[in-house]
């Protein structure tokens, strides 16, 4: 009878080993995946609207928006002076010139409640933020990868007009990195490892 102890608890210890060293790959998996969600969430189209202040940045180089535009509160500028005053549903013919103001549905910035600003945040900062619904809108992951998935303003970084660099990473393999990150609980980077 001790026999069958001691090889039913061997066997449920390697059960357990094996589908430990599962979960590790697996997360181990999904880190490498956020390497791709930061590239993208750290590059000028996108960190350039989640700004820690209240002015927008602009162009590859991150500079202050001309024209002293500022987020107000709902994101959506300033009383007298809203982001749509430049920036219509679509980006410009290419006949109004380079520097002609982008356009996508709804510009904006995030709202001052959840600015989302992640400009030089290390890896597991910003994975931390991208995961906090306090500070995301509310978004669980399915909200998150919809988000990022199908919102007009987000998809508008692969195709921002002009001279502007797009997003580094293709859209459908970021995604798809997004999905294997949320799919394994969102892991976050350990700094230093």
């Amino acid at each position: 009878m001790k026999r069958h102890h001691w090889l039913l608890g061997s066997l449920i210890l390697i059960c357990l080993f094996v589908y430990a060293t599962e979960l590790f790959a697996d997360d181990k998996e999904a880190v490498k995946a956020f390497d791709t969600v930061q590239k993208v969430f750290q590059s000028p189209r996108c960190q350039n609207c989640h700004i820690p202040g209240d002015a927008p940045l602009q162009l590859d180089a991150g500079l202050s928006h001309a024209m002293n535009v500022v987020r107000g509160m709902d994101g959506k500028g300033a009383s007298g002076l809203p982001c749509a005053s430049c920036h219509a549903e679509a980006n410009p013919p290419a006949s109004y010139g380079a520097n002609a103001p982008p356009g996508a549905p709804h510009w904006s910035l995030p709202p001052a409640a959840h600015k989302m600003a992640w400009i030089g945040l290390p890896p597991d900062m910003l994975c931390s933020m991208i995961k906090d619904r306090a500070s995301n809108g509310d978004r669980d992951f399915a909200a998150l990868i919809k988000h990022v998935s199908e919102d007009k303003l987000v998809l508008w970084g692969w195709n921002p007009g002009g001279d502007r660099a797009p997003v580094p990473v293709p859209h459908d393999v970021f995604v798809t990195q997004f999905k294997r990150w949320a799919d394994a609980g969102g892991p976050c980077p350990v700094v230093g490892s």
